[in-house]
């Protein structure tokens, strides 16, 4: 999948942060509160949250209004069952990879950035 990277300024709760309904950051505290997260690679350090943010996900991704990836600089079970149920449900495929921290750092909102099924991260340019 390859989309315009959304790098988040903080950790992101899905469930009660984020409306999979508009596909926007709904937490009033965080500092990209607002923003829209559908079709983007959506790029953040780590979630923070309950074990609701898989359904959330995955609805997110079952309506179009999720991001086309998920790059994490920690792993996430929750976000790997989030992106994997609408894979087998629906056959929509939502890759998610775990970057190492120098990666992540380095990755720039707006920079193009192609997310395999295998979890690789490339770069454009």
């Amino acid at each position: 999948m390859t989309a315009a990277a959304l790098v988040l300024a903080e950790p992101l709760s899905f469930w009660g942060g984020f409306d999979p309904v508009s596909g926007r950051i709904i937490d009033v505290r965080h500092p990209d509160h607002g923003v829209q997260v559908a079709g983007c690679v959506l790029v953040l350090e780590r979630t923070i949250g309950s074990s609701g943010a898989p359904g959330v996900i995955a609805e997110a991704i079952r309506r179009g209004t999720g991001p086309a990836a998920i790059v994490l600089g920690e792993p996430s079970l929750a976000v790997a069952i989030g992106t994997l149920t609408p894979e087998v449900l629906y056959g929509v495929i939502t890759p998610y990879a775990v970057v190492d921290k120098s990666v992540l750092s380095a990755i720039q909102t707006a920079e193009v950035l192609t997310v395999s099924y295998d979890g690789h991260v490339v770069r454009a340019g």
